[in-house]
C-alpha cells in the first residue's frame, strides 16, 4: 500500500458501531423507533436522542405528544409525510407540514404539545432528533427556527446524490438552519443505485447516520478482498469514528440517510424525561418549577 492510499485511509470516518433502532411507545400513545437515547450516552454527545415515526395507521399516532415541558436542550423535528400541529406556552401555534423543519430551543423552559395528523391517506412519516446545550447556554431565550420545505435547499452532487441540506454546507449551498451553538450539520441523502456521496467532517465532531429507507455501503474500510465491508439496511443507526470525511454508496439498491454531525459538549448530563441539565440539583430546581408555575422565564 502507497503512502498516498494509507494517507487516505487515515483521513476516512470508518463506522464504530451500528445498531437498529427499536421499537417503542412515546407521548399519549405514540408508535415510533428509537434510534438512540439514554443508552447510548455519552458516545453521540452533543446528541442525546433520535425517534423516526413512520405509519399509515392513524391509531399508532393520532394521540400525539400533549402538553410537556423542555428545558437545556434542542428539539428538532424533520417531517416526511403527514403534518403536525403544534402550540407552546408563549402563544406560538402552527403547522410543520411534508418537507419542514422545526428546530427549537427550549433553553430555561418551553412548555408545548405536537399533535400529528397525518395525511389524506393516513400516512404520518418523520424525525425529532433532540440535541443537547451546554452549560452556558441551558437558561437562554426560548426561540424557534421554522423551515419551509421550499426553503431548504436540494443539491445535486457530482457523484449523483441528492442532498437536502437542513444545517450545513454541501459544495458551496449553505442550509437554512444557522447559528447553532453546537455548530451541527443536518443533511437527508438520497443516493440511487450506482452512486455515491462524499462529505468532509470537523475533525472532532461526532458523526451518525440514520438510514431510514434502502441499503448502502457506509464504511470507507476495505475488505479483505478489496469487498468494503460496511452494508447497512433500513432503520439502521451508523455511528462514525475519527476522520475527516465520510464516504457512502448504493450498490445495488437506492439509498436514503440522515447525515448528522455536531461539535461534542463534553459536559456532564443529569436528564429527566424532556428535562436535560447538568446537575441533579438543576433538575430539582426544573421541577419544583413546574410545581409552583415559575417554569416559564419572562424576559
Amino acid at each position: 500500500m502507497d503512502n498516498q492510499t494509507q494517507d487516505k485511509q487515515s483521513q476516512d470516518r470508518a463506522v464504530s458501531r451500528a445498531w437498529m433502532s427499536q421499537p417503542t411507545m412515546e407521548g399519549a400513545g405514540v408508535h415510533l423507533r428509537r434510534a438512540f437515547g439514554h443508552q447510548q450516552l455519552p458516545q453521540i454527545d452533543p446528541f442525546l436522542l433520535l425517534d423516526a415515526f413512520r405509519s399509515e395507521n392513524p391509531d399508532d399516532y393520532r394521540r400525539g405528544f400533549p402538553w410537556h415541558p423542555h428545558r437545556g436542550i434542542e428539539t428538532i423535528t424533520y417531517i416526511l409525510d403527514g403534518d403536525v400541529e403544534h402550540g407552546d406556552s408563549l402563544g406560538n401555534r402552527g403547522v410543520i407540514s411534508p418537507g419542514d423543519v422545526q428546530w427549537m430551543t427550549a433553553g430555561s423552559g418551553i412548555i408545548h404539545q405536537e399533535m400529528p395528523k397525518g395525511d389524506r391517506k393516513g400516512r404520518m412519516a418523520g424525525f425529532q432528533l433532540w440535541s443537547n446545550l451546554p452549560a452556558t447556554n441551558k437558561m437562554m431565550n426560548p426561540r424557534y427556527q421554522e423551515v419551509k420545505q421550499a426553503e431548504i435547499p436540494i443539491v445535486k452532487t457530482a457523484e449523483g446524490a441528492s442532498v437536502r441540506v437542513i444545517a450545513g454546507e454541501v459544495d458551496g449551498v449553505q442550509g437554512p438552519v444557522r447559528e447553532i451553538v453546537t455548530d451541527p450539520q443536518m443533511l437527508d441523502v438520497s443516493l440511487p443505485a450506482g452512486a455515491a456521496f462524499t462529505r468532509a467532517t470537523k475533525p472532532g465532531h461526532t458523526v451518525f447516520a440514520y438510514i431510514f429507507e434502502g441499503e448502502g455501503d457506509f464504511d470507507a474500510e476495505v475488505g479483505p478482498r478489496g469487498r468494503r465491508g460496511g452494508l447497512l439496511h433500513t432503520d439502521t443507526v451508523a455511528l462514525y469514528g475519527p476522520g475527516e470525511r465520510v464516504t457512502v454508496r448504493a450498490e445495488s439498491k437506492p439509498v436514503r440517510f440522515l447525515l448528522v454531525s455536531g461539535r461534542p459538549l463534553k459536559e456532564p448530563i443529569a436528564w429527566y424525561g424532556p428535562i436535560v441539565m447538568n446537575t441533579a440539583q438543576e433538575l430539582r430546581q426544573a421541577q419544583a418549577e413546574l410545581r409552583d408555575g415559575t417554569f416559564i422565564k419572562r424576559r
